[in-house]
């Protein structure tokens, strides 16, 4: 299953300027990004509608995004000690 690629808002916020310009179109712009047109254009709306807080929230969804693949590593981590835990143990009263 493939993961959505991830773009940084200042990266739409440059791509939603040029597209808003006029100095490349949307279909030039998606087909560079190896995105669907109407993110370019859905990207154009909302930095026109308000440049200043458009994309607020990207970064933070990336974030959110690493920090559960970060809790996910520490749950396996703790169950990989676990297990040697008890492994430690079991040998331990065996070892006699």
């Amino acid at each position: 299953m493939t993961r959505k690629k991830r773009y940084d808002a200042e990266l739409k916020r440059q791509v939603a300027k040029v597209y808003l310009d006029g100095r490349r179109t949307g279909a030039n712009l998606a087909e560079e990004l190896g995105v669907h047109i109407n993110t370019i254009y859905k990207w154009g709306e909302q930095y026109r509608d308000d440049p200043d807080n458009a994309f607020r929230n990207s970064d933070a969804t990336s974030l959110d995004d690493e920090l559960e693949v970060a809790k996910q590593r520490v749950r396996e981590l703790e169950e990989e000690v676990e297990v040697l835990r008890k492994t430690v143990a079991y040998f331990a009263k065996n070892a006699n």
